[in-house]
């Protein structure tokens, strides 16, 4: 059975394997409804910078335990029964999948909500680090490790 949240190596879970531990949950006989977060790489930064690749790296133990805080937080909402947060670590192309975020409820009205909290919360708490590659608009290749908010880190390349 998947844990209900954890950081995960590349290769190691996918969209199916989180949908089969959902369904085979006992909670989710209670559930009228299911709201799936895939979040991929983006081709482009919001810059307008060309992405070639993302690392992901996580403090493994701490962000285990903040996402599983946070699952265990929303699970208590009204009408919701089962939250799972699972987000790949490694080197990952344009398009690839980087984290799935499952909210199962009674009804359509309680999981949206949830989903959304859950995603914003993930992406301020967890200790996950982000390093993208990219090429400018002069081809110029860069690396530099990010926030939601900013560069922390820059390295040329």
């Amino acid at each position: 059975m998947v844990t209900k949240a954890y950081v995960h190596k590349k290769g190691e879970i996918s969209f199916l394997d989180i949908m089969e531990n959902a369904k085979n949950r006992p909670s989710l006989k209670k559930a009228g409804a299911i709201a799936l977060f895939i979040g991929l790489v983006r081709g482009e930064t919001l810059k307008g910078e060309k992405v070639q690749k993302l690392e992901l790296e996580a403090y493994e133990e701490k962000a285990n335990e903040v996402l599983a805080s946070i699952c265990n937080d929303l699970e208590k909402k009204q009408g919701i029964v089962d939250v799972q947060i699972h987000h790949l670590l490694g080197e990952f192309n344009v398009s690839e999948d980087l984290v799935y975020v499952l909210v199962a409820g009674d009804h359509r009205k309680n999981v949206f909500p949830v989903l959304e909290e859950a995603v914003e919360r993930y992406k301020k708490e967890a200790p996950i680090f982000k390093k993208e590659y990219v090429t400018d608009e002069k081809g110029k290749a860069r690396a530099y490790w990010v926030t939601e908010r900013k560069r922390i880190h820059e390295t040329l390349g």
